[in-house]
């Protein structure tokens, strides 16, 4: 089984967009979207639920009032700011509360107790391109890592039972824990990013990252009209550090109006259908050629 992640050093480079194209090119691929802070691959491929789960992970305090004698002492120590006296009581901010447990540790009346902090959850769907696998972290909730190995494990353990051979995964943007979780141990990672200064630097920082893990990294200039030989300069750069450039997209204002259509790229008549086809046919190539070796 090979997992395919699609990933950039900044959010809004087009990486649902490939994906959503790829998933449909692909013709048999569990799809995994583990972008979880800001999923959006279903604002495209219009899943339709089928099994919903609760993420639970960590701890959050309670206070019992019934209890709590407003001695002062979780107050004084707190580190977060998250403990407030409000109308003659002790109340805690759940969007403040990091779980440490010191509350409750030194509460002297055991007022305070720890209780499982529900993150978020993750979905397994049906879409015209094939099974996906998405979840939705909660708003302030923390552990998007741990979130997107569920998601990752669940679209393996999916492929699996399917039988399908691929996974193709949309990870989240940056460097952070959540990419990591979604690349180690992948196949293929595929950098997409843009001519531009930031862009270059951005591209540079993943390169490192998937180089760390030794992990074999493609890359592909999205806009790559606007500054030309930006593009080849990133092109060049990638090639130094290990990866190959895949293609090149056009700037096209087909792809904007692909998303508000809620359609893949290539199921559209936009011109830079081709080039993400000609990409997904570069693609194979390599895969092909590495299989061989």
């Amino acid at each position: 089984m090979k997992e395919i992640v699609i990933i950039s050093g900044k959010g809004g480079t087009g990486k649902t967009s490939l994906l959503a194209s790829f998933a449909l090119l692909a013709s048999g691929a569990v799809l995994a979207d583990c972008d979880v802070d800001a999923p959006d691959l279903h604002l495209i491929l219009t899943p339709d639920v089928k099994k919903r789960h609760d993420f639970w992970s960590g701890q959050e305090a309670i206070i019992r009032q019934e209890i709590c004698t407003m001695c002062g002492a979780c107050l004084n120590l707190c580190r977060f700011g998250a403990i407030h006296e409000k109308d003659g009581v002790y109340k805690i901010d759940p969007t403040s509360c990091e779980g440490c447990g010191v509350c409750a540790r030194f509460c002297s009346k055991g007022a305070v107790e720890m209780k499982d902090r529900l993150c978020g959850a993750w979905m397994i769907s049906t879409t015209r391109a094939g099974p996906m696998v998405h979840a939705k972290l909660g708003i302030a909730a923390e552990n998007s890592g741990k979130l997107v190995s569920t998601v990752r494990q669940e679209a393996r353990r999916l492929a699996e039972e399917t039988k399908h051979n691929l996974v193709l995964i949309d990870g989240p943007p940056g460097i952070g824990c959540p990419v990591i979780a979604s690349i180690t141990g992948a196949s293929a990672v595929i950098i997409i990013t843009e001519p531009s200064l930031s862009g270059e630097h951005d591209l540079m920082r993943v390169l490192k990252l998937t180089q760390h893990f030794k992990l074999p990294s493609f890359v592909c200039v999205n806009k790559w009209d606007i500054d030309e030989d930006r593009t080849e300069q990133i092109e060049k750069q990638a090639s130094t550090l290990g990866a190959t450039p895949l293609g090149r997209i056009r700037y096209d204002n087909g792809v904007t109006k692909a998303q508000k259509q809620a359609k893949a790229v290539i199921e559209t008549d936009a011109p830079s259908a081709t080039d993400i086809k000609n990409i997904w046919n570069n693609l194979q190539h390599h895969l092909e050629k590495e299989k061989t070796k």
